[in-house]
């Protein structure tokens, strides 16, 4: 019978299930080892003490890149890198055309009110420049921007009568470059949303399924990981994002809040008031078995997803008109057979 001395438990365990061969571990055998790596470079012919720091150098190295590779949380990072530019992103490029409103607003006041939409409203004051050079040609090209003809056709008009300064052309180069900086950070926050809505769909596809891939994405982020996500109670999760609200409920003792971030999905919007409590609950009892099921399943898939959609739709139909929704065994099971 063999005995062999190792410093930690687990593995002594592990050569024991593996090799059949008997380990010993404890306070002896831990200052054995230490003692080993210490005189390590003495007890082994042509081995440095600087040729042992790099081999332990190494290690580390090794050993952080496989914790680094086999880190289950990995994908989720990227969703919630992804959701946070995109907030970033919104704020950003609204305030960036608000500044381009106000700049080119000096020469042309009366486009805001044609065109109240911000990237849209970029992409119109880059394409006419001075209003002063607008004429019938340019009709097309604006219907292009603006797709409705009667639109192009009041830009037009209020051009030839508008209240607005005159402007340099060293003005307009830069107001025109700012623009087209703007045009060019909302295209790429499409690209970003279509990136989001491609990773959420192999990650969390049912969550992505039953409220969407923005409201989902924001939960993730929320949770730090769809893994703490899956462990939240559904209580957790229907406030999760109102945490401010609920301390200071709790601390006056006044009413707690009913939601957080899944307010934003359409369920609630859609609910009358006296229903959005409840639907609210049912709503975040449904993302915890979504999330539970995309955290845990092998195979990602979203029909799951699709059939809590499909019960929280009963469940509004239910408040409103009494028609009595499935059972949830009854979804359930024809989920599993899908």
């Amino acid at each position: 019978k063999v005995v062999l001395g190792v410093g930690d438990a687990k593995m002594g365990a592990a050569v024991l299930e593996e090799l059949g061969v008997q380990c010993q571990t404890g306070g002896v055998v831990a200052e054995l080892m230490r003692g080993i790596r210490l005189h390590f470079p003495a007890l082994v012919r042509g081995l440095t003490a600087q040729s042992a720091a790099k081999a332990q150098l190494g290690l580390g190295h090794s050993y952080s890149r496989a914790k680094v590779k086999f880190n289950v949380h990995r994908v989720d990072n990227m969703i919630i890198q992804s959701i946070s530019l995109l907030d970033q992103l919104d704020k950003d490029i609204n305030t960036f055309s608000m500044r381009v409103r106000s700049w080119y607003g000096y020469h042309f006041p009366e486009l805001i009110k044609i065109v109240p939409e911000n990237s849209m409203y970029c992409r119109v004051a880059k394409f006419i420049g001075n209003r002063r050079e607008l004429s019938e040609e340019s009709l097309e090209g604006l219907e292009e921007i603006v797709m409705d003809s009667s639109k192009a056709q009041a830009i037009l008009e209020a051009s030839r009568s508008s209240m607005g300064m005159d402007i340099s052309p060293l003005d307009l180069i830069n107001i025109e470059s700012f623009s087209r900086r703007v045009i060019s950070l909302s295209e790429y926050r499409k690209g970003l949303q279509e990136y989001l809505r491609s990773k959420m769909s192999q990650v969390a596809p049912s969550l992505s399924a039953l409220i969407g891939e923005v409201v989902g994405a924001r939960l993730i982020s929320h949770a730090g990981s769809l893994t703490n996500l899956a462990k939240y109670p559904a209580s957790t999760v229907q406030i999760l994002g109102a945490e401010k609200a609920l301390f200071r409920a709790l601390k006056t003792r006044g009413n707690t809040p009913k939601y957080g971030l899944i307010f934003h999905s359409t369920f609630i919007g859609r609910a009358a008031a006296k229903n959005k409590g409840r639907i609210s609950r049912y709503l975040a009892n449904k993302c915890t078995i979504a999330s539970r099921i995309d955290c845990f399943s092998e195979v990602p898939t979203s029909v799951f997803g699709d059939k809590l959609r499909e019960q929280v739709e009963e469940r509004l139909a239910f408040y409103e008109t009494g028609e009595p929704p499935r059972k949830n065994l009854e979804v359930m099971k024809e989920a599993v057979v899908e």
